[in-house]
């Protein structure tokens, strides 16, 4: 749905003493999947920018610190007419919005049909452009299914090397705040979008615990976005991840 319910004041304050009492930092929460600023569609457009701003505004009253989207489809236009439409859309939304409490993070693709964001590029050239058009602060989120189906090899050491190499050169690592930990139920280059749990993909456990202990991504917040299959899949992976995080002893 386009619409979207104001958050009720006193779930929220239930929200932030969970928080506080288990440590629950930072929140990330993801847009409504309607949403496409890139979209030449004026209705779809009109539609976007609202519900985005609505997505601020929400984001801003439940005290979350990332808002992660994607960067949306260019279908109809040039990529640089899309990169040029979002940026617009963004900055529409945003107009007024004053807090910089909130960073929207840009999530990376696997570049299906006219998806944008499956190149670091395109990613760079979006923020930058947005961050010309307006003040709210804005970084990455990084999703490992989605490297993989988009051609990044990051199962094999040298591989993961060379992607964080140009990750780093392009984007900045520091601006990259978050990482969706997905295994993929497609191949490498497949652009098929199909997340997997962790281990039980073309990604495996091996290259997780390479991804998990890197020096440059170890410290930063992992979300899982896997299949619930059966009851109990998501604290399973959750086991996994933290299993494959942790040193192997000597």
């Amino acid at each position: 749905m386009w619409r979207a319910a104001t958050p009720d004041p006193a779930r929220v304050k239930l929200l932030r003493a969970a928080r506080r009492k288990l440590d629950l930092y930072p929140l990330a929460i993801h847009v409504n999947y309607l949403i496409n600023l890139a979209s030449p569609d004026l209705v779809i457009r009109a539609k976007s920018i609202e519900a985005f701003r609505g997505e601020l505004e929400r984001a801003l009253l439940i005290g979350a610190e990332y808002l992660v989207l994607h960067p949306g489809s260019y279908r109809g236009i040039t990529i640089q007419q899309g990169i040029e439409a979002f940026a617009d859309g963004l900055a529409q939304a945003a107009r007024g919005f004053r807090s910089r409490k909130v960073t929207v993070l840009l999530e990376n693709t696997v570049g299906a049909g006219c998806h944008l964001g499956s190149r670091f590029e395109e990613l760079c050239a979006i923020r930058h452009r947005a961050r010309a058009l307006t003040g709210v602060p804005m970084g990455y989120c990084l999703d490992t299914c989605h490297l993989l189906a988009a051609g990044f090899d990051i199962v094999t050491a040298e591989g993961l090397e060379d992607t964080l190499r140009e990750a780093d050169a392009t984007l900045g690592i520091e601006h990259v705040h978050v990482i969706h930990a997905n295994d993929s139920k497609a191949a490498r280059g497949s652009r098929v979008d199909r997340h997997a749990n962790i281990g039980e993909g073309h990604i495996g456990r091996e290259a997780f615990r390479r991804i998990l202990t890197h020096p440059q991504l170890r410290a930063k917040p992992f979300i899982l976005e896997t299949p619930v299959d059966a009851e109990g899949d998501d604290r399973r992976n959750l086991d996994t991840l933290k299993e494959l995080a942790t040193p192997r002893q000597q």
